[in-house]
């Protein structure tokens, strides 16, 4: 059951604004399907257009920020609850522990790094929540092509490949993480049967 999703994603400012369009309606489409969003509690770029959406539309949105970005440049003022925490590793944790499911829009270092951490805890176990990628303007294909070139090369394993879903559309993602099943096998990473 998906109460509350996590979004990873960029807060740069000069983007194309197809990609903050996106981020706006990925959050009214959370809030219209009263899924509380939980992010990082920007409010520039991608990060700012999601929580504007989210709140446009009446929607529930928890922000978690390190104290070193809570300032009244970064941080979004009007947010149903800010969390401030000590870290960049607790700000990813309690993300992680508050959201149902996961999604990664555009972004740079910070949203790969979120993305890849929590799929690194889905292979390893620590959790079997969904996760997705909103892959708006095709941004994340050079990144599916790594990936797939990785478990072509033997370093990701077919069953991790099923670790998260891919869309370039948000309802359609959304489906697909609230239709997630984890995949079988994860277990053979750690006992290396065949």
């Amino acid at each position: 059951m998906i109460n509350s999703v996590c979004v990873f994603c960029g807060s740069s400012d000069r983007l194309n604004n197809n990609y903050i369009e996106a981020a706006y309606q990925l959050g009214n489409l959370l809030a219209r399907r009263n899924l509380q969003l939980i992010y990082g509690a920007g409010s520039t770029g991608l990060m700012g257009a999601l929580a504007e959406g989210a709140l446009h539309g009446s929607g529930k949105v928890i922000g978690v920020i390190p104290a070193l970005f809570n300032t009244p440049v970064l941080a979004h003022a009007k947010l149903t609850r800010l969390e401030v925490v000590n870290s960049i590793h607790e700000r990813k944790a309690r993300m992680i522990a508050l959201g149902d499911a996961f999604i990664a829009l555009p972004g740079g270092f910070g949203t790969f790094e979120e993305l890849f951490e929590v799929l690194t805890w889905a292979q390893i176990g620590l959790h079997n929540k969904p996760v997705g990628l909103l892959n708006t303007l095709g941004y994340f294909d050079p990144l599916l092509g790594a990936i797939q070139h990785a478990r072509q090369e033997g370093f990701i394993y077919e069953e991790h490949h099923s670790l998260f879903t891919c869309s370039s559309y948000a309802e359609e993602l959304l489906e697909a993480l609230t239709n997630y099943q984890p995949p079988g096998g994860l277990e053979r990473w750690l006992t290396r049967d065949a």
